[in-house]
């Protein structure tokens, strides 16, 4: 059994992953930024829900201390991409580092993902602004991990660009590393199966790692 600590638990992925992890026996902290917005998240004994900011490291120090792994589903719309998943990056290698975490999964965005060498998804012509914007912050978040001077093992998880409630869930996925693959769309029940696999057994490391059904 393992102790996770999940960032963006609140989250529709984040609620996914607390849910798998409580399935397979673990217990979460689950960080939201305000929990009393997300009381029904502590419903299972195995399951601790507590006040934490991703982008500040003494935050994440505190929320992670104790833990084995850890996941960032977080997101914020009303900062610019690149600041957030920035800083998010840069708070959780120092605050995970400080807290003796080892592991952490981060979501990435299929946009990133290249279609043939050297050619990603958000590299068409065609591709509008607005989300080209949006995915250059998972680009600087994976950079800012690629380089950063540290032992933290880390992952970047993508799901593909249909990533919904409504798909089948059925705790299989098909993978890739940094590629477009599968049929482009997984359930987030699928995403959080991705997730705890590779805190249970992990297979990745320092890389996009692409799931899909």
């Amino acid at each position: 059994m393992s102790r996770i600590v999940i960032f963006g638990a609140g989250g529709r992925v984040g609620r996914a992953a607390v849910a798998e992890a409580v399935r397979r026996g673990h217990t979460v902290t689950a960080v939201v930024r305000d929990p009393g917005k997300y009381r029904d998240l502590g419903a299972s004994e195995a399951v601790t829900v507590v006040r934490g900011d991703a982008t500040d490291a003494g935050s994440v120090a505190t929320a992670a201390a104790g833990h084995d792994a850890a996941v960032n589903a977080s997101v914020r719309l009303d900062l610019p991409a690149e600041e957030y998943f920035t800083a998010t990056a840069r708070a959780l290698v120092e605050g995970l580092g400080r807290a003796g975490v080892g592991r952490l999964l981060v979501l990435g965005i299929a946009t990133t993902l290249e279609v043939s060498p050297g050619v990603r998804v958000m590299d068409d012509p065609g591709f509008p602004e607005e989300y080209r914007v949006f995915s250059r912050g998972h680009v600087a978040e994976f950079e800012f991990l690629r380089t950063a001077a540290t032992a933290l093992d880390w992952l970047m998880v993508v799901p593909p660009m249909d990533l919904t409630a409504e798909a089948e869930a059925t705790g299989h996925y098909r993978d890739a590393v940094g590629a477009v693959v599968g049929q482009g769309r997984i359930s987030h029940a699928d995403l959080a199966v991705a997730l705890l696999d590779e805190i249970e057994t992990p297979r990745h490391h320092g890389v996009q790692w692409a799931v899909s059904h």
